[in-house]
């Protein structure tokens, strides 16, 4: 992947200072921003226009998710990943609702942070592991109050299921392929069946229709 902008928006300095060392020794960037809370950053976007910013869901002013929204919004192909300790299922929704292309806890290890980078970047969407297990174990007790009416969409069949799955849980093409054991075009087709019967135009909008609508299974369950 060649060297992204970055810019790293949290009212926390030190994180700011902490993460901006190691993106710069990593190699994956040009330039690094940094802003203290959503409004600033939203106004810095328009400015050096970074190809990825971490957005801390949790700060004054503007928030992470509205500061995403908002980002979102004015320039749609910014890449968002949300950088944060907030695991509440809630934050989590409405991150993604609001456009967001990762969700990636802070105590995750730069190694794991540089997978989400290049994930998002390359067009995926990326969801830290920890999380997706959190959120699919809930939806079944929470899938009637997000959505009282569930949209009614093309039948999934059980590989496509499989790879929905994996999608939300942040796996890429590839690590799809990998994992069911079968060729990458493949795994591109399904996606493609996917976003046809849910009736949306990329990954992101369909992991979050899948967590909205609790669309996906475990593997537990799709082996029931």
């Amino acid at each position: 992947m060649s060297k992204i902008s970055v810019m790293i928006v949290d009212d926390d300095a030190n994180l700011r200072i902490g993460l901006k060392v190691l993106l710069e020794q990593s190699n994956l960037v040009s330039a690094v921003h940094q802003a203290s809370d959503g409004l600033e950053a939203v106004h810095l976007d328009s400015k050096h226009l970074p190809t990825l910013i971490f957005l801390d869901v949790g700060m004054p002013v503007m928030d992470g998710i509205e500061a995403c929204h908002e980002l979102k919004k004015r320039r749609p192909s910014v890449k968002v990943i949300m950088l944060t300790s907030h695991d509440d299922e809630r934050d989590i929704f409405a991150a993604l609702a609001a456009g967001a292309n990762g969700y990636c806890l802070k105590d995750a290890d730069f190694g794991r942070l540089e997978t989400a980078i290049n994930a998002v970047v390359s067009g995926d969407l990326w969801i830290d592991s920890a999380i997706a297990q959190k959120v699919l174990r809930v939806l079944p007790k929470s899938t009637s109050s997000v959505s009282p009416s569930k949209p009614i969409y093309g039948q999934l069949s059980e590989r496509e299921e499989q790879v929905l799955y994996l999608i939300v849980d942040g796996l890429s093409n590839q690590e799809i392929a990998d994992r069911l054991l079968i060729a990458k075009e493949t795994v591109k087709t399904h996606v493609k069946h996917i976003m046809d019967k849910l009736a949306v135009s990329d990954r992101t909008q369909a992991a979050v229709k899948a967590l909205r609508y609790g669309l996906v299974k475990t593997p537990e369950q799709l082996n029931d």
